[in-house]
């Protein structure tokens, strides 16, 4: 089997090309990737030079590079996206252009070189916020952030593949991913790195908006298993059954790495800023996936591969730092300390 994974030297991305060589070790694996801020081609390292293996560096948005890395092969799973809400609400036009016009782009190649099946790999936030409940595939989709827009705009037009090309496309709505190589922009990676460098973290309003924790191998699997096994023109949600506040996660990373809690600042809150993420994923434990389990015992093992990898996140914070002035500047001026 040949699949192309988009998005391949970004944080779910690279996490898969890795999944896919443990459990496929006979298939090939084509990766297309812009390498923009977040695309890190040290993520892919290990299989430089593997003769079953194929970089391609290219944008989503471009039909020849996509026509290039799709050519031949039995699946897709197009996880190539802009991905971070706070870079969104800050300048929104990239996110329409590379997750929408991008996921359009794919979509016609897979239709075009009739490709046997495509995931597109999806986000709870397209349901917006949950204040009470669990999200289900049926649910309205009432999408917060021009992130979660552009999202659920691609998540209809893989939809709309199907019914209209009978395309067979899979989907998968997945929850809050951790795990190694998430940029360091990201909640988590950047709270643990701050922490490790004794500077503030900054918690937008009272830190009381939770979200569902999903350990990035087990979304691995389910995108795995959705791909081969998932209803074509069906969504799937994948979520962790790990309900944490921010605060809590926070408080979880300065425990772990023995940080005071007096880093905690809290900031002025981000416009829009949905209240909680839930997610019923009875549809895909019926297909037999599950949570691998102790997912705060994969959060501690996650904090102490940053601390062990320190020059893996400084050559990638270097990429970002008129980004974190930009959101977090005045906000930590203004910041106050916790309790």
């Amino acid at each position: 089997m040949q699949v192309l994974i988009s998005g391949g030297a970004g944080f779910i991305g690279s996490n898969l090309v890795h999944y896919w060589f443990e459990h496929y070790p006979d298939d090939t694996v084509v990766v297309l990737d812009k390498l923009t801020y977040a695309g890190n081609r040290e993520n892919l390292a290990a299989y430089e030079g593997h003769p079953r293996f194929r970089f391609i560096q290219g944008d989503v948005c471009d039909r020849e590079a996509v026509r290039e890395a799709m050519q031949g092969c039995d699946a897709v799973i197009h996880a190539a996206a802009e991905t971070h809400v706070d870079r969104s609400i800050l300048s929104g036009g990239d996110f329409v252009q590379t997750d929408v016009f991008g996921t359009f782009v794919m979509l016609e190649t897979a239709r075009e070189l009739q490709v046997p099946r495509f995931l597109q790999v999806s986000t709870d936030e397209i349901y917006g916020s949950v204040p009470t409940g669990f999200s289900k595939e049926t649910d309205e989709l009432r999408p917060s952030s021009p992130y979660a827009a552009s999202k659920a705009g691609a998540d209809r037009l893989a939809f709309s593949y199907f019914v209209t090309y009978r395309l067979p496309v899979v989907i998968t709505r997945a929850s809050n991913n951790f795990g190694p190589y998430q940029h360091v922009e990201k909640m988590f990676p950047l709270f643990i790195t701050r922490a490790l460098e004794g500077q503030p973290l900054p918690i937008y309003g009272d830190g009381r908006n939770v979200r569902d924790w999903l350990w990035v191998r087990d979304h691995c699997a389910a995108m795995d298993l959705v791909l081969r096994q998932g209803e074509p023109g069906e969504a799937y949600n994948v979520g962790g059954g790990y309900e944490r506040s921010v605060l809590e996660m926070t408080e979880l990373i300065l425990d772990e790495l023995g940080a005071s809690r007096d880093l905690i600042r809290f900031v002025a809150d981000r416009p829009g800023h949905d209240l909680r993420y839930a997610l019923n994923c009875e549809k895909i434990r019926r297909l037999g996936w599950a949570p691998s389990g102790d997912i705060e015992g994969k959060m501690r093992a996650t904090i102490r591969w940053y601390a062990t990898h320190r020059e893996w996140w400084e050559r990638a914070r270097a990429r970002s730092q008129a980004y974190f002035q930009a959101q977090y500047g005045e906000r930590l001026q203004d910041g106050q300390e916790a309790p």
